[in-house]
């Protein structure tokens, strides 16, 4: 296939992207990126450094060089409207509308759109725009519940109840955020991710990934972007049972329908993070595209034409029978600075080992002099493959501990006993 693709985003999911498109032959790849990307640079024609919101400018590149297709990576140019403005000029995108984006990047959204359709996994919320407010319905509620800013967070906005403040520093945080918060009931369980390739209508499945929001082993310190993540050769967790993942599977369909219903057809990547509860899936959140770092979890076992699939989704015609993953395990593990997340340690050499058969994927890092030199968040992620998970494991922590510099990373991610843990957590809740 000929066919000149555009990435917008310049991170370890964009390069994952990237390199998934790169093992289909005739596809040149186009880059829009606020940073340089030293793994995206390498396989891209033309790069553009640019602020990915900055859609004038995007679309004047896209269609100067004549592309065929786009694929945004991260939520704030969906939310800027990229995709509007590059279809109305004629370029198909991998990537929902502003108006179908609302369901990451606005909360309230999300929750009544559920509600209204009487789609299952919805927790109990209740939508506030004012402190005042906020600070009743905290005080009045008999429970631990979630604080959720409205908007978009990057992953590490919300604050819960027992976990990271008592109810004054819940009161607090909503006042601090102007009192826009979803106040939603604390779920008890276990995390999954489920991703989907959507076509407005059609929705294929990828394999599960449970991802570690905890910037230090053994789940504790303060909430990240994600240090890492895990996924099974037979594409399923062992703590989800197989009617759980029918469940959370039709959720996902259910909201496209109602996406649909409701005059905003949804197009791209649907990523559905459920909390695995006593009484089955229930929705955290969703958001408009690939997870980071979920995305090269994935991205690494897809055995199909990438480009053949941005195809039939821009079109309305995908299939379960083109899309095809590897079954073979996977771990990621994100190297990030000295400080991460609350005062990352910048501008520091890194030097990078012998990292055997892991993936490599290139995030907020920069490249001087043929030096890698960290920046303020996740640096570099590996990624390793294997016919089982002890295997995949072992590849993706060989490679990161290759790595020297003033960076860390969580050694315990996809190891036996941490899968051992989520099992045993979930049966203590069942």
């Amino acid at each position: 296939m000929d066919m000149k693709v555009l990435v917008v985003g310049g991170g370890g999911r964009e390069h994952a992207i990237t390199r998934a498109l790169s093992c289909n032959s005739g596809v040149r790849i186009f880059s829009v990126m606020a940073r340089r990307n030293p793994g995206i640079a390498r396989v891209a024609e033309r790069v553009l450094i640019e602020k990915e919101t900055n859609t004038p400018k995007i679309v004047k590149f896209a269609t100067e060089n004549g592309l065929d297709a786009a694929v945004i990576g991260p939520e704030a140019p969906l939310e800027a409207g990229i995709v509007d403005h590059l279809e109305a000029a004629g370029i198909p995108c991998m990537g929902p509308t502003r108006a179908a984006a609302r369901i990451e990047t606005d909360k309230a959204f999300c929750r009544r759109l559920m509600e209204r359709h009487g789609i299952a996994g919805c927790p109990e919320y209740h939508v506030c725009h004012d402190p005042e407010e906020a600070r009743r319905f905290i005080e009045a509620y008999d429970g631990d519940l979630a604080i959720k800013p409205i908007g978009l967070t990057g992953g590490k906005g919300v604050r819960i109840m027992g976990e990271h403040v008592d109810a004054a520093g819940a009161v607090e945080y909503a006042r601090q955020i102007g009192g826009d918060v979803v106040l939603e009931e604390r779920l008890l369980g276990e995390e999954f991710t489920l991703q989907a390739f959507v076509d407005g209508e059609h929705l294929v499945p990828m394999p599960l990934v449970q991802d570690h929001k905890r910037a230090y082993e053994g789940d504790v310190g303060p909430n990240t972007g994600g240090m890492g993540s895990y996924s099974m050769s037979d594409h399923m967790l062992p703590f989800v049972s197989r009617s759980d993942y029918e469940k959370a599977l039709r959720i996902m369909e259910d909201t496209v329908a109602a996406m649909r219903e409701e005059g905003a057809p949804y197009r791209g990547i649907l990523y559905g993070q459920f909390m695995n509860t006593r009484e089955g899936p229930k929705v955290i959140e969703f958001n408009a595209r690939f997870g980071d770092p979920e995305a090269m979890n994935v991205l690494s076992l897809l055995e199909s034409d990438f480009a053949d699939i941005i195809t039939r989704i821009t079109q309305g015609d995908l299939a379960p029978s083109d899309v095809r993953f590897a079954h073979n395990a996977t771990v990621c593990k994100y190297l990030v600075p000295e400080g991460y997340p609350e005062a990352p340690v910048a501008h520091q050499p890194l030097t990078l080992g012998d990292y055997g058969d892991a993936l490599l994927y290139y995030a907020n890092v920069e490249e001087r002099n043929g030096t890698l030199y960290t920046l303020t968040s996740r640096t570099l992620a590996f990624v390793g493959r294997g016919a089982t998970l002890e295997e995949a494991e072992a590849i993706a922590e060989k490679a990161a501990s290759s790595v020297s510099g003033r960076i860390f990373y969580r050694r315990d991610i996809g190891t036996r006993d941490t899968l051992k843990k989520r099992c045993l957590h979930m049966k203590e809740i069942a």
